[in-house]
């Protein structure tokens, strides 16, 4: 009989597959993350709120049917180019400096009447510019 005690091994915890698992996991998100892209310019987006805001009583209205006709202060443009729709935010412009623009754009017309609007309000050096538009119903 042996009656000496015997030695225990105190259990030994091998955390080597344990860290090969969270470094695979570290590994295979990094690889499946997409990154958001930040455009190259700094820009400070704006912000918009819930509250309908009043129209300024001295703003140049600019709108657009939905056969894409432009209307400036409510007199109809003679044709729908480019430089028509500068020349008018133009005009506008010098009988109101300071005023901004307000785009009114039926739902219904192109998207390109909107762009060569903004694009019109650009060229004559708009910096102030806003879009109209309704809250939407409830049917």
């Amino acid at each position: 009989m042996n009656l000496r005690p015997r030695r225990q091994d105190e259990p030994e915890i091998n955390l080597t597959p344990l860290i090969d698992v969270v470094f695979l996991m570290l590994i295979f998100f990094m690889v499946s993350t997409t990154f958001m892209r930040q455009a190259d310019l700094e820009l400070t987006l704006p912000e918009a709120s819930q509250d309908p805001r009043e129209q300024a009583a001295d703003s140049i209205e600019l709108a657009i049917n939905a056969d894409g006709q432009y209307f400036v202060n409510g007199e109809p443009l003679v044709n729908t180019q480019l430089e028509t729709v500068r020349r008018a935010l133009e005009q506008a412009r010098a009988e109101m400096p300071d005023a901004p623009l307000v785009i009114r754009a039926d739902a219904r017309s192109t998207h390109q009447s909107v762009v060569t609007a903004m694009d019109a309000a650009g060229q004559a050096n708009i910096s102030r510019l806003s879009i109209a538009t309704v809250p939407p119903t409830d049917d």
